[in-house]
């Protein structure tokens, strides 16, 4: 039996999000065929979600689907500092670009922001067959190219019984690590239409486009000078951009 369950989640790999959503009632995107896609590196999008409880969800593409994980508190840029992530259904490539309210009711009604993305690439090389491996054996080590995600990061799945598996997500000690600076607390806009969650709640509508990202949205931030944090001023300078964006679009 066990093999037969494998081999139906291979033919409908987004059935359990879809099954989830009645796509009459919310916006999220219900998905089209599930593509792999080729490439150095793949994209990821981190959302700050208010559900029933405020969290990041932290997605990865793998194998043409979002691997997703829910993050109470949020990445931290301390490597001392272990986040408790949910891992979560997978979700469709065109989740990437999703920012909006889900109605109240539905799974997961609330704000959704998109708060970051990018692209990203296994630590020590090896591509989407590295990438694979170390998700199925629970040692997902990835460099980050974001415009606040930046660095070396891990997903360790710890070995705990429960419906879901529970993972830690750990920032690296590399040139981007800081204790000085927290990024969830500093860091309260989109990087899409640089609103506050608040902002983007009284639009009530959809904020979404079903195409993919483009070069230029999933381009990556250049190295900020020495002496103040690398994250913090990563942060700082895609904040300045999104008043730019906010000032243009009234």
């Amino acid at each position: 039996m066990a093999t037969r369950k494998r081999s139906s989640a291979k033919r409908a790999p987004l059935a359990e999000y879809k099954a989830k959503r009645d796509f009459s009632k919310t916006d999220e995107p219900a998905g089209g065929a599930v593509r792999a896609r080729k490439g150095p590196r793949l994209r990821f999008v981190i959302q700050k979600h208010a559900a029933s409880h405020l969290h990041f969800d932290f997605r990865l593409e793998l194998d043409g689907v979002m691997k997703s994980w829910a993050v109470p508190k949020g990445p931290s840029y301390d490597p001392s500092v272990k986040r408790l992530a949910m891992e979560v259904e997978d979700h469709p490539i065109e989740y990437n670009t999703f920012e909006g309210t889900i109605p109240k009711g539905e799974y997961g009604g609330g704000t959704v922001m998109l708060w970051d993305r990018g692209t990203y690439e296994p630590e020590e090389g090896g591509g989407v067959d590295a990438l694979r491996e170390a998700y199925e054996k629970g040692d997902l080590k990835i460099r980050m190219h974001g415009e606040r995600m930046q660095g070396g990061w891990v997903l360790v799945r710890m070995r705990r019984p429960g419906a879901r598996a529970q993972w830690l997500l750990i920032k690296h000690r590399d040139e981007f690590a800081t204790s000085k600076f927290d990024i969830v607390a500093e860091v309260m806009t989109s990087v899409k239409s640089g609103r506050t969650m608040e902002e983007i709640a009284e639009r009530k509508g959809r904020v979404w486009r079903s195409n993919r990202a483009t070069d230029a949205e999933t381009k990556t931030v250049r190295k900020p000078a020495a002496k103040k944090s690398k994250a913090k001023r990563s942060a700082v300078s895609s904040r300045s951009t999104q008043r730019k964006r906010r000032t243009q679009s009234r």
